[in-house]
């Protein structure tokens, strides 16, 4: 004989149902609360930084490098100092021309180079992947004299594109492992379609393969982009010339033997900052996971 069940009950039940959701949204909201703490922390910690690096750059000389947090008086003086005083548009023109001999130069060689790894089946293969891996792990400091002497060999000493080749030859080696797993995660079916829909081998590498591989080539562009920017060792050894200098190389004018003009330092610092911001905004959008993705019909 079952058990009757009366209106009472069924409130208890009821109440009891609603203090046990009840308690069990504290839970939720503590642990989202330490999320957002959490986030919070971690943004407060990324970008303090570029925050007082801002607030020295806009500040005078009475204020930048005591440690102020806020400035008391905005001012442009700085930014002036180094665009004008500082020749930091010269330095910014140098360094946006090795910049761009190294992105396209990598990009190109590091493209072909994935395509005949990934795709094409030859003696050796495996061994020059190795190869490739192995020249990446040595220190730079162990290439400075090998790569001086065969820059001044070519008579390319002091010059935008023997700076720019060597940084290609730098970068080379990664470059080619990023966009050799870019190249095979494209489906084979893709160029086959291509080929039966009368494709030579250059239209389907333009005009298949290439738009595919595109967010391979945008973070090869970023890598080989930053490397040629920010490098110091290699910009310093070659060039020795004064109208010659990066923007890596130019920054060290502003550091004194006794006394450093951080007012000065931190607005060099802000502009080489900005144009790789630019570079990463204008190509970011290619930057999307899933192009493959849809273009081979189950």
């Amino acid at each position: 004989m079952g058990t009757r069940v009366t209106a009472p009950d069924v409130r208890r039940r009821d109440e009891r149902s609603v203090r046990t959701r009840r308690g069990g949204g504290a839970p939720r909201t503590l642990r989202r609360a330490g999320r957002a703490a959490g986030v919070a922390a971690l943004l407060a910690f990324t970008l303090f930084p570029v925050y007082f690096m801002l607030v020295s750059a806009f500040s005078d000389r009475s204020t930048s490098g005591t440690g102020a947090l806020v400035p008391r008086d905005v001012t442009f003086e700085n930014f002036t100092y180094v665009m004008t005083e500082g020749d930091f548009t010269l330095y910014l023109r140098n360094s946006l021309a090795v910049a761009s001999i190294t992105v396209v130069g990598a990009c190109l060689l590091a493209l072909l180079a994935s395509v005949a790894v990934a795709r094409f089946r030859f003696r050796f293969r495996t061994s020059v992947l190795v190869l490739v891996l192995v020249v990446q792990m040595v220190p730079l400091e162990a290439l400075v004299i090998p790569l001086f002497l065969q820059v001044r060999d070519l008579r390319m000493l002091n010059t935008v594109l023997g700076l720019g080749v060597v940084y290609v030859a730098l970068s080379l080696p990664l470059a080619v492992w990023m966009l050799r797993g870019f190249v095979a995660a494209v489906p084979r079916e893709v160029e086959e379609a291509a080929y039966i829909d009368g494709a030579s081998w250059p239209r389907m590498f333009w005009s298949v393969l290439l738009p595919l591989v595109a967010p391979g080539l945008v973070a090869t562009a970023i890598f080989s982009f930053i490397l040629a920017w920010n490098e110091f060792v290699l910009a310093l050894t070659f060039m020795q010339q004064s109208d010659r200098y990066t923007v890596a190389v130019g920054l060290r004018q502003f550091f004194g033997q006794y006394a450093n003009e951080w007012g000065h330092v931190m607005a060099a610092s802000t502009i080489i900052t900005l144009p790789v911001m630019v570079f990463f905004i204008l190509v970011q959008r290619w930057l999307v996971a899933g192009l493959v993705q849809g273009a081979v019909k189950g």
